[in-house]
């Protein structure tokens, strides 16, 4: 059971990965083409507008990963509802683990590979917006 977990669990992390650095580089275009059509000074607003729109398709991207994870906890039964299968994911994604709902024992691992999946990709999410934020500061700077 154990090989099978951490099989299941490589595949959601490829799968999430995947996924993530997809959404990530379409951040990218988006970001490249925004800034393609104005002048190379950021105003405020810009600068809200583009950093918010960042920062709502990360959220949207991990939405969809904690929904993976949670789909999976329905499918092999560890969760016979949606709505505790989405919290547990969602508190174990985040790494925040209330341990008030678990998984079973013959699944349990799973739970510290997706915590594992949840840290690595919100570090790159972060890297994505001070990325962002870096861009949009030193441009402003440049043009005073």
């Amino acid at each position: 059971m154990l090989l099978l977990q951490i099989t299941i669990g490589c595949l959601m992390i490829a799968g999430t990965t995947i996924l993530h650095v997809a959404g990530v580089v379409m951040i990218g275009v988006y970001l490249r083409r925004k800034y393609a059509q104005g002048d190379k000074t950021f105003k405020t607003m810009q600068s809200i507008g583009m950093l918010s729109s960042v920062t709502l398709a990360l959220f949207f991207l991990h939405s969809i990963e904690i929904w993976t994870w949670a789909a999976l906890y329905l499918s092999i039964e560890e969760f016979k509802d949606l709505a505790p299968a989405l919290y547990f994911s969602t508190v174990t994604f985040t790494t925040l683990g209330y341990g008030d709902l678990t998984l079973g024992p013959n699944w349990r691992v799973l739970s510290g590979i997706e915590a594992a999946n949840g840290i690595i990709l919100f570090g790159v999410s972060t890297a994505v917006l001070l990325s962002a934020f870096r861009r949009i500061i030193q441009d402003s700077l440049s043009a005073d």
